[in-house]
Parts: structure tokens; sequence; C-alpha cells
């Protein structure tokens, strides 16, 4: 398996986390595991059985199984929530752990963008930045900003006291616009923070979890393995925790 990533320019950074490539150059099938890692995510792919196709995939709180075919190519943009409503101009809550196909000539790509990921990535930088509005809530900036920097370990309260908005207001607003709670999210994003510390070795809490049983609980939650044989990752399978360790 190749994969390549490219961080957003500043400019977009607020919406987009990153771009990536993945190839199975092979002539067999690839079976992976989807971990929850708080992403909603952009598709444009092609393999050797189907022709280039765009899928949007939203949030997940569940690990899912899927099999990347014989030569399957794809690039994505891994988007951090607040793209749904501002550059994808949708709510994603009915997308809560799945996904769709979207219409042929979204954003106008089409299957010659996959010849190169730099090209790729250039024109969907363009894209995206011509998609930004003027007006956006400085409370949701401000509210995943703070999120992504305390990796999830505030509670729904300071985050409340901190943005100037009411728990109820932004658990309403979490609920309508991504299908989950903001304690649901935040723990997503503390559990994908701890996989550097699980690839170290570290099988015990570093970000903020009660205590260790609380985290073993949440590891097999969003995972369906305990911290010990995530790390051990067999054969690669659960494709995120290869991916986005080290970073």
């Amino acid at each position: 398996m190749d994969y390549k990533l490219i961080n957003p320019p500043q400019s977009i950074a607020a919406f987009v986390e990153s771009f990536w490539m993945l190839h199975n150059p092979s002539d067999e099938n690839k079976e992976v595991i989807v971990l929850p890692d708080g992403r909603i995510d952009l598709f444009f792919s092609v393999s050797a059985t189907e022709p280039f196709h765009i899928t949007l995939l939203g949030l997940e709180t569940q690990p899912s199984y899927a099999t990347i075919e014989p030569q399957t190519l794809t690039f994505a943009i891994s988007f951090k929530p607040l793209a749904a409503e501002y550059l994808l101009q949708q709510t994603v809550s009915g997308l809560l752990d799945t996904a769709i196909r979207l219409l042929a000539g979204f954003w106008d790509f089409n299957a010659g963008d996959l010849n190169s990921f730099e090209h790729f990535c250039q024109k969907a930088v363009h894209t995206i930045q011509e998609r930004i509005p003027e007006n956006i809530d400085e409370r949701k900036i401000k509210l995943f900003d703070l999120m992504y920097a305390s990796n999830g370990a505030l509670s729904v309260k300071e985050f409340s006291e901190k943005v100037y908005w009411s728990g109820r207001q932004i658990n309403r607003y979490f609920n309508r616009q991504y299908g989950i709670s903001l304690k649901t999210y935040c723990n997503i994003l503390r559990f994908r923070a701890s996989f550097d510390h699980i690839k170290k070795g570290k099988l015990f809490p570093e970000q903020d979890f009660f205590d260790q049983p609380h985290f073993i609980r949440t590891v097999k939650k969003l995972t369906g393995v305990s911290p010990k044989e995530l790390r051990h990752n067999q054969n690669d399978r659960f494709i995120q925790f290869s991916t986005l360790t080290g970073k």
C-alpha cells in the first residue's frame, strides 16, 4: 500500500485537515478496518473494476470493515467538521457511520485529476478557497480550535464558558449538524490523540481519560479490540493507526 499526505495551507486549515493518497498497486484485495478519527472524508477513486467515482463519508463512531480492491487509487480530502456547513453546505447527521456516492462532476473533478496528486491538491485548495464564505460564526471557529488544541479534553461546560455559547445550544448544533453530541466527538478526538502513545507501547491513559479501565473501554468501543491488540496492528489492518501516527 502506497500512502502520501500533504497538509493544507493556513488559508483553509480551519476546514481541511489534510489531503492524502492511497494506492493498492497489487493484484490482491487489502482488507482494512477504518477507525473513528473525527474527520469527514471526500474520496475520489478509480480501480481496475470501477470507473472514477466520488464518495462522501460522514463522521464515524465505530470501526468499519472495508476492502481496498486491486489497482485502486484514491485521492482524498479530510475535512474538519466545520467544512460540512460552510463548504459542503449540508448537514452530515444522516451520514453518521455511512457514506454516499456524489454526482459526477462534483466540484468539477474528473478522472484526469487522479493523474497527479500534487495537481489534485492544488486544484482542491483553489476550489475550497473560492467556496469559503465571508461570514462565519466566530463561536464555531473558536470551539473547534479549542477542541483540536485540547484533543477534546475539556468538558462541555469549559467549552461553553470559553466560547460564550451555552452547552445546550452547542449540543443541539452538533446533533443537528453531525449526528452526535459534543462529548461523543471529544471522546473520538481523545482516542485518536492516543495513537502515538499506544504505538510506543504506552498502554495507559495519557489523554485525560478518567482511569485505565475507562481508557480500555473507549479503545474497545472505537476499535473492537484492546489497546494491546491495536498496538500490534497485525497486517496493518487498522489503516489510520498506520497512517496517522507519528504526525
